[in-house]
């Protein structure tokens, strides 16, 4: 199969979204406008880097591909519309590779409305790359920022966090659903994923809104993972900076966030009260009544 058969494969398995005026075939793709601002984000995964093809199937690849963009989306509290998708396909078993490729991209567009509405596709002598383009659009209260947090709002998380490496990094939910019934339920001042690790992500919140915050050790909600890995670690270092767990983490006042804790509004989803912001500058963990500064550790890609 060369390329131009390739897209005739994806045309014709490729159904429009609503808003695909013209999907994939043309020059470009056209989207009919949104009422809301537009949200974009892009994420590029790297064979070697982000995945090993021999402990994971091109089917999970893709599916991550996607599924990483869609949760950047729900850390907005937005609503997904399309993708755009790049391959750089190493020259070897290329047709197999580009067909699961394309069916993990699938599996988890379709489950969110998400139209796939073109793309590039090349062939090289390297290893796999991925890239996908999403565009969103914000809630009509606006999109929800890193920025807005304030002393004395809670802290609350979705879900459990740690030891995603055991499998839940490439069959996480984007929680998409979850923060737009959120934001329906409360005024949420600040939000974000877990992507890097919940003490980095914590951190991303202080940093950008001009507070502190101090989490609490007992309150963290750590997986069953987190208490598998059997590598020194503790189940709650694990918790604090494994990162790719992709739940979310908000802000809010604090009598809001009582409400939400109290009436758990999110289908197969418990949601934790973890810490508060502080007017003090930095991180910091309290555990046994004590209070220590805390790294802001996590996953950092290296440079040089």
């Amino acid at each position: 199969m060369g390329e131009f058969e390739y897209i005739r494969w994806l045309r014709q398995r490729t159904p429009a979204g609503p808003k695909v005026l013209l999907g994939p075939g043309d020059d470009t793709a056209i989207l009919a406008p949104c009422p809301q601002p537009m949200l974009v984000t892009t994420d590029m995964l790297l064979q070697g880097s982000h995945f090993r093809l021999e402990e994971t199937s091109p089917r999970q690849v893709g599916r991550k591909a996607m599924a990483v963009n869609l949760s950047d989306i729900a850390a907005m509290a937005g609503r997904p519309l399309a993708a755009v998708v790049s391959v750089g396909l190493p020259r070897k078993n290329t047709e197999a590779l580009a067909e699961e490729l394309y069916l993990g991209l699938r599996d988890v567009a379709d489950a969110f409305a998400t139209a796939i509405v073109g793309g590039d596709t090349n062939t090289w002598n390297g290893p796999l790359v991925i890239s996908v383009t999403l565009l969103g659009e914000a809630p009509v209260q606006g999109a929800v920022t890193r920025a807005g947090a304030k002393p004395g709002d809670w802290l609350l998380v979705t879900g459990t966090l740690g030891g995603s490496i055991l499998g839940k990094h490439l069959e996480f939910t984007p929680r998409v659903r979850e923060a737009q019934l959120l934001l329906a339920e409360a005024p949420l001042h600040a939000l974000i994923d877990v992507s890097d690790g919940l003490a980095a992500d914590v951190n991303h919140i202080c940093e950008e809104s001009g507070c502190g915050a101090v989490l609490r050790a007992e309150a963290i909600p750590i997986s069953e993972a987190a208490r598998r890995m059997g590598d020194g670690r503790t189940p709650l270092d694990h918790a604090l900076a494994d990162g790719e767990d992709f739940e979310l983490v908000l802000a809010l006042a604090a009598a809001d966030a009582r409400r939400l804790l109290q009436a758990q509004p999110l289908p197969q989803v418990t949601l934790a009260h973890i810490g508060e912001c502080i007017a003090e500058p930095g991180l910091f963990l309290e555990a046994n009544q004590q209070r220590r500064p805390l790294a802001p550790c996590g996953y950092v890609h290296p440079f040089g």
